[in-house]
């Protein structure tokens, strides 16, 4: 990549390498032998919603490079089952079924579903983030559509009084979809976790006691 005249990104480069290498997180994930600091995110949810407990069957999705498979691994035990999805490739995490595929088509969500094997699931994950353009309004409609995708998974394939974190972008559409999550679970709630950076727009929302739709029943509004 051409350097920029000004000189601005070789300064920015340098900026975000001297701060990463002196994150915390960085560090103690490295000393803990996590693929990335985002771990210690999902540690920090669990820890605070008790999302997770030994034979646990929980989907992971937007997985790579696996840190998040990781925690899952840790807090699910050998008796659990976890299967993650990633559309770039993910070094094998023991214990972790993981299919390469778009999660936005039909044929990698049918992998998923066959991977479970007909078992609902107890927790979907979801820490995908689009592809950013630097253009907010764009970046923001792709994040959440992205967890508009993971919420139909989550209704789908979850069993009754599942759980759902999925990530997303502070900003326009949060609201309605969490308006949309909230009908069809009893608690849902917005985390910030420490471990996100300060600049970062990115929030989970956590949302416990999935409710099934019967046929003929309607979603609370």
């Amino acid at each position: 990549m051409s350097q920029h005249p000004t000189g601005k990104k070789n300064r920015f480069g340098k900026a975000w390498m001297h701060e990463h290498v002196n994150d915390p997180y960085v560090q103690e994930a490295q000393r803990r032998g996590y693929r990335s600091r985002a771990a210690f995110k999902l540690i920090e949810l669990d820890n605070r919603d008790k999302l997770l407990h030994p034979g646990m069957t929980v989907v992971d999705l937007g997985s790579a490079p696996g840190s998040w498979s990781q925690v899952l691994r840790e807090r699910v035990g050998r008796s659990g089952t976890l299967v993650a999805i990633d559309l770039l490739p993910m070094e094998p995490v023991p214990g972790v079924t993981f299919i390469q595929g778009d999660f936005r088509e039909d044929a990698a969500v049918a992998a998923l579903a066959e991977a479970l094997g007909g078992k609902p699931a107890d927790l979907v994950v979801c820490d995908m983030a689009p592809n950013l353009s630097g253009i907010e309004s764009a970046d923001q409609a792709r994040s959440v559509h992205l967890a508009e995708l993971a919420l139909e998974f989550a209704t789908t394939h979850l069993r009754d009084g599942g759980g759902l974190v999925v990530k997303v972008f502070q900003g326009s559409g949060l609201t309605e979809l969490q308006q949309a999550v909230a009908a069809h679970f009893t608690k849902v709630y917005v985390r910030k976790p420490k471990a996100s950076r300060d600049r970062s727009r990115e929030v989970f929302l956590v949302a416990k006691g999935f409710r099934q739709q019967h046929p003929g029943s309607r979603a609370a509004t």
